[in-house]
């Protein structure tokens, strides 16, 4: 997965989180077998804070379809779990599937749902340290 101008939004933190992501993802598609639960691990552990912050935000801002969005966090994140989980019964190579499946997730994910987010954040200003 490579990093690309459209995934920029316009909110820095949110933007570097993002690129850490898409690192990240990109790391895991072409992970060794033998190093695909740690990388897994983290990928999880960065996503998780990553959701999380995203969600501190939108709660602090009033973001109207929150709910929307942070169910499609907990989904993300439920199948990561999924997938880390057959790797440690012997599938490691599911890291490897999971990677590729996750550009296009993401490349949608942020091109609607982050994307009403950054422009929501922009607008109210409340935020410190993001606008």
């Amino acid at each position: 997965m490579k990093w690309k101008e459209s995934y920029v939004l316009g909110i820095a933190p949110m933007d570097a989180t993002h690129q850490e992501f898409v690192d990240q993802v990109t790391a895991l598609a072409a992970v060794a077998d033998e190093a695909a639960i740690l990388l897994m691990e983290r990928f999880i552990a960065h996503t998780e804070a990553h959701f999380a912050q995203e969600n501190q935000w939108m709660k602090a801002s009033g973001f109207p379809p929150i709910h929307c969005h942070v169910g499609e966090h907990q989904r993300v994140i439920a199948s990561l779990k999924s997938v880390l989980s057959m790797a440690r019964r012997g599938k490691p190579g599911l890291t490897r599937e999971m990677a590729r499946d996750m550009e296009s997730w993401f490349e949608n994910h942020a091109a609607t749902m982050d994307a009403a987010l950054a422009a929501h954040l922009r607008h109210v200003q409340q935020i410190p340290g993001i606008c």
